[in-house]
């Protein structure tokens, strides 16, 4: 078992069907890994994608470290006064649009691959 997946299963109930969830989706995806760091999940190809940041509502938070780089046409992607991170937050597994949220995955893997980072403002 991975250290991400120990961790999943440390979650509680609804966190860790949520997690599990999206770190089944996001592993499927070619190139795609997992690695805990600042004690949650992150996932990245060429360099960090996304993490997983578990909330205090017993809800998860899907964060995109490029997020203010993505088109956001779907209106799901919200800052939260944050100048480079944006996130979705959900409280169950039935509230995901799961044809939206694969095209901001696919749309984010694809800018790692294909748009060198640069730190905003520089």
């Amino acid at each position: 078992m991975s250290e991400v997946e120990d961790y999943i299963y440390s979650r509680e109930d609804n966190q860790q069907e949520l997690l599990f969830y999206f770190h089944n989706l996001l592993t499927s995806f070619p190139g795609v890994t997992s690695k805990i760091r600042f004690r949650i999940p992150f996932y990245y190809q060429k360099t960090w994608v996304c993490y997983l940041n578990p909330l205090k509502n017993s809800g998860i938070s899907l964060c995109f470290l490029r997020g203010y780089e993505l088109s956001n046409e779907q209106g799901l992607l919200e800052s939260k006064g944050r100048k480079q991170v944006t996130s979705i937050d959900f409280s169950s597994v039935d509230d995901i649009p799961e044809k939206e949220v694969r095209e901001i995955i696919n749309e984010a893997l694809l800018l790692d691959e294909m748009v060198p980072y640069k730190p905003k403002g520089k």
